[in-house]
């Protein structure tokens, strides 16, 4: 089986933290591999070792076939990032920004003019592609800092966090795009804390927390082997939410909770839900909605680390400056942000 990113025992360490502790993983080529774990579980950490943006303490890591440290140029020539935030320059235009990329990736200049054009076509920019990028939305921003990572034609693209901070449109805008790059043959790695995000888009997910793999498959074979079966209950009077959820939680176990008006339990044995249906009339409260489904992934994700996903925010100890030489790998991959 060809892997376009593999990592065998990967491990780094910034000052008392462990990032990452003996890490393992695995992408196959043309696939979307999505990394998830809670705040701090390593995933940016390992995302800027793909990258060659800091060296590993410990294992190896393999991109395009080339290990990131002995051969971190050949790394860099296959390879594309887009962080979390759009980094492109307001006070260009959109084909002045890619433009700009492309000359420094060492592509002639009417070749790189060409490239920007293409790939403004491709992300539906070209109208705007002669305006000021302060004054495009937040989604053209983000699709705008996609193409720029594309400008170098890379084989395998990081994601670390692509849609943060957009609306559901443009999110969607952004689904559309990663999966039209995956059907021409890229491979991606993808960090999200939305977690519909990675059901959607990813074909494998592993999950990490505090710097060791927890759990890792398909989305559907995570949701069937660790989330298993959900109960939800939706009372008729919304007054009794309160005594629905303690008699759910006697039943059910603590891991019982309360979404908006609903109230979810966790199954764990198939006489669950006609022992509910009994403790429920008895004590004579009207259910309007009473429904068994399989787990979602951000349940299989509190099952997992004991808590939801939130949104990233990187520990002091991940933003140390990164090693010698880092800053000149940035402006060499492939619009790396």
């Amino acid at each position: 089986m060809t892997y376009a990113i593999q990592a065998e025992g990967l491990a780094k360490r910034f000052k008392e933290t462990q990032a990452l502790a003996g890490v393992d993983l695995a992408a196959r080529t043309g696939t979307v591999l999505g990394l998830l774990g809670p705040n701090g579980a390593g995933k940016t950490t390992a995302v800027r070792i793909f990258a060659t943006l800091i060296r590993p303490d410990a294992g190896r890591a393999f991109v395009a076939g080339h290990d990131v440290v002995r051969e971190p140029g050949h790394v860099r020539a296959a390879v594309g990032l887009t962080g979390q935030y759009a980094a492109v320059d307001e006070n260009l235009t959109g084909t002045e920004n890619l433009l700009l990329i492309g000359r420094l990736l060492g592509i002639r200049r009417k070749e790189a003019r060409a490239r920007a054009a293409e790939l403004l076509e491709h992300f539906q920019l070209a109208e705007a592609a002669g305006r000021a990028v302060k004054t495009f939305s937040g989604g053209m921003r983000r699709r705008l800092d996609l193409a720029a990572s594309l400008v170098g034609r890379p084989s395998i693209l990081f994601l670390d966090e692509p849609t943060t901070g957009l609306d559901p449109r443009s999110r969607g805008e952004v689904w559309d795009m990663l999966r039209g790059l995956v059907a021409e043959g890229m491979t991606a790695l993808l960090t999200t804390q939305y977690l519909e995000e990675a059901d959607k888009l990813a074909d494998e997910i592993v999950v990490i927390d505090k710097g060791h793999v927890i759990a890792e498959g398909t989305p559907d074979g995570l949701k069937s082997e660790v989330g298993g079966q959900v109960l939800q209950l939706r009372p008729v009077h919304a007054e009794d939410l309160p005594a629905v959820h303690a008699l759910v939680t006697e039943a059910a176990g603590e891991q019982t909770h309360i979404e908006g008006d609903l109230v979810i339990a966790p199954v764990k044995e198939p006489e669950l839900m006609p022992a509910v249906v009994r403790r429920l009339d008895g004590a004579g409260i009207a259910i309007g909605e009473l429904a068994l489904r399989r787990s979602s992934l951000d349940e299989v994700f509190l099952a997992l680390t004991g808590h939801r996903a939130e949104p990233e925010q990187r520990p002091e100890d991940e933003a140390a400056e990164p090693d010698e030489g880092a800053f000149e790998r940035v402006g060499s991959a492939g619009g790396a942000s």
